[in-house]
């Protein structure tokens, strides 16, 4: 893979070949993940969504979601789902996105741009640390509907 060739993408409309790769990243992502071709047209259609991927010779090889929230104290931005193609990895694809969504956060004025990782994901970690993220001394706190999958 040549990395001159890598671009990152504001996705605008999903054609079937994005989302043939989409759900393959999403497999490696998660084992629960479950792919829904809806749900990825809706997040690129929302207006508080963005997924941003990074094409190889044309074909998505990793992808990152952006979601930004006003709340009283700022307008703010989340980090979600990084996932590089396993036969990708280690070419700097992550770094990209990541660092499209932090210029992404500084041109639309955001107060935070925030991500969570789990502690054993050092090298991420690093990875995050590296594009400006900082550790921060908190709890990561989740409730799941009953109704949720």
């Amino acid at each position: 893979m040549d990395t001159a060739e890598l671009r990152v993408e504001l996705l605008t409309a999903v054609t079937d070949e994005d989302a043939e790769a989409i759900a393959a990243l999403l497999g490696q992502l998660s084992a629960s993940a479950r792919f829904d071709r809806a749900l990825i047209d809706g997040i690129v259609a929302h207006d508080a969504t963005e997924l941003l991927v990074v094409r190889d010779g044309g074909r998505p090889v990793g992808m990152a979601t952006l979601v930004t929230y006003p709340i009283p104290s700022g307008l703010r931005g989340h980090v979600e789902d990084v996932v590089v193609h396993e036969d990708a990895r280690g070419k700097g694809i992550a770094r990209l996105l990541l660092q499209r969504m932090t210029e992404l956060a500084e041109e639309r004025g955001l107060r935070t741009l925030d991500l969570t990782s789990r502690p054993s994901r050092e090298s991420a970690l690093r990875l995050y640390e590296s594009v400006g993220f900082a550790r921060r001394e908190t709890n990561v706190l989740r409730f799941v509907p009953r109704c949720a999958d």
